[in-house]
């Protein structure tokens, strides 16, 4: 059997390699039809005794990377990149309305303390200080308001958020 029948014999392992390279069938035909195009031109290079099949998926990998090269050179830069995915916003400020409505419906001793630990980002003794309670019913109330307000915004409304009893 003569290069030019083994060239043939060997396009079914040519177009899977192909087709694991670029992924798509048209793209895979065409790199195995370039590849055959410059296999025939180069067949005076192929040592006679040498696996033809290996020196042929050499040629295909060289012809892809080639086309890759070409590709990634003349591909026309856009101006601008491309604008990054951001997150949808639209339901922010019902986030913020919802928590606005949750913190209200806290008792006012507890709201009183969330609201200055976290807005006013206030110390617990300084907290401690203004509200005229010691710094354990601070962090306590301050415990409680977090807890109500994470049932309440996960939609298990404030009687969810009860202390557990300890024995």
């Amino acid at each position: 059997m003569n290069e030019a029948e083994r060239l043939v014999e060997l396009i079914p392992r040519l177009r899977r390699y192909a087709r694991a390279l670029v992924g798509d069938r048209a793209s895979a035909d065409d790199l195995v039809q370039d590849t055959l195009e410059r296999a025939w031109a180069k067949l005076h290079l192929y040592r006679r005794g040498t696996d033809l099949r290996a020196w042929l998926f050499t040629v295909m990998h060289n012809v892809h990377v080639n086309k890759v090269r070409a590709n990634r050179i003349t591909d026309p830069l856009d101006d601008e990149a491309p604008e990054m995915a951001q997150r949808a916003v639209q339901g922010d400020s019902l986030v913020v309305r919802d928590l606005d409505r949750s913190i209200a419906l806290l008792p006012a001793e507890q709201r009183a303390v969330l609201l200055l630990v976290t807005l006013e980002d206030m110390s617990y003794e300084d907290v401690a200080r203004t509200l005229g309670i010691p710094m354990g019913t601070v962090m306590s109330r301050l415990s409680r308001a977090r807890e109500k307000l994470r049932g309440m915004m996960l939609g298990q409304g404030a009687a969810a958020a009860k202390l557990k009893v300890i024995k």
